[in-house]
């Protein structure tokens, strides 16, 4: 592992912290993760973020960087030499389909999440449908991406599958508590078989939490 003077300010059960956390796995970088109490922001939060005020944060040697994908490319770039992994593809026109499904998926699919979890019950079997059909558009793009492979970044996971990736508990939970399969293989099979390839990986079983530990965050966010 690479010793780099790396801190991480968020919670372990944030999507958008997780997004980081795999990053720096992947290229084998040593960090310390700084939990934060999100209801009670620390001072070092505020200073580090003071435009947004929230997690994901990355210090590194003393340096600010602040939003989850901006943190993903930082870690791609500084760390570009060692062990040859690389998170956003080499074509130029490969990384600006990467970055467009990423923000994507950002743009389209997070706000619904965030209404699911914080909106009123009597709106969710219609927002439950509106994150389905939004999910459509990137089993097109799995396929094109994929070229066949296992991940969008082909034979191992990259910027998109990090972009997705850590968003899959929170999915999930959404399915288990309202019965309603999101992810189906009648619609999206690819992204179906993308899911269980995504957790088996290492990255994703350490840092990726636990179904149940989204289950009751949501439970206690629609209470």
């Amino acid at each position: 592992m690479v010793s780099s003077g790396v801190q991480v300010l968020g919670t372990t059960f944030s999507p958008f912290v997780n997004r980081v956390r795999i990053s720096l796995n992947l290229k084998s970088v040593n960090f310390e993760l700084i939990e934060e109490n999100l209801a009670a922001k620390s001072d070092l939060l505020l200073k580090s973020n003071p435009v947004h005020k929230k997690v994901p944060v990355l210090i590194h040697d003393g340096k600010c960087i602040s939003e989850s994908l901006v943190i993903v490319e930082y870690i791609d770039e500084k760390w570009s030499g060692d062990d040859g992994v690389s998170i956003l593809p080499s074509d130029p026109y490969d990384r600006a389909v990467a970055r467009f499904w990423a923000a994507y998926f950002d743009d389209k699919v997070v706000p619904v999440l965030f209404k699911l979890s914080f909106g009123p019950e009597s709106e969710r079997v219609a927002l439950i449908e509106q994150l389905a059909e939004g999910l459509v558009p990137l089993e097109e793009a799995f396929m094109t991406c994929s070229k066949g492979k296992s991940y969008f970044g082909g034979d191992n996971i990259g910027y998109t599958d990090i972009a997705l990736g850590s968003f899959i508990g929170w999915i999930k939970a959404i399915e288990k508590m309202s019965g309603i399969k999101v992810l189906a293989e009648a619609k999206t099979p690819g992204l179906v078989g993308w899911v269980n390839k995504f957790l088996s990986t290492d990255a994703a079983k350490k840092f990726v939490p636990e179904l149940e530990v989204y289950v009751e965050l949501l439970k206690k966010m629609q209470a």
